[in-house]
């Protein structure tokens, strides 16, 4: 029998607590291609979001996806983002939060492709030729894998 991930409850609960004390609640989202984020806000593939009732509309914390809708700079943005990949939720006020394992999103089609995913952690390279000569996603940025809890994901 499959268990249901613990994080998305846990992650509902602490933004919850967050309300409830007048505290601000914010996430910390590791950013790829299955992440829906405003990129010019990302910073080494990551992103800190306020998702307090101020500053999101329509927020929405499911089993697979945490999506609203918010402002930067003046322009709405549609904001999606895995379950798996919060890194962290905290209150701004008070810094009190949890922190996560990276759970890298697959699509369907990703999961029948193979039987199992290995991720490695790519070396940084020596010299600013090599990094020049990294593999890019449409966006423009460098691909990454996760820094922390690489693992084998089925």
């Amino acid at each position: 029998m499959t268990t249901t991930s613990t994080k998305p409850y846990l992650l509902r609960a602490f933004y919850e607590w967050c309300l409830d004390n007048n505290q601000t609640p914010h996430i910390v989202a590791w950013v790829n291609e299955h992440t829906r984020v405003p990129m010019q806000y990302v910073r080494d593939n990551e992103i800190v979001l306020n998702i307090g009732t101020i500053a999101s509309h329509a927020l929405t914390m499911d089993n697979e996806w945490i999506h609203f809708s918010a402002r930067f700079g003046g322009v709405a943005h549609e904001i999606w983002i895995p379950i798996g990949h919060v890194i962290s939720i905290f209150a701004r006020e008070s810094g009190e939060g949890m922190g996560f394992e990276v759970e890298p999103y697959q699509t369907d089609s990703e999961k029948k492709g193979s039987s199992a995913l290995h991720l490695v952690e790519k070396e940084q390279p020596e010299t600013e030729a090599e990094a020049g000569s990294a593999p890019e996603d449409g966006g423009g940025n460098n691909a990454a894998k996760p820094k922390k809890g690489l693992k084998l994901v089925k």
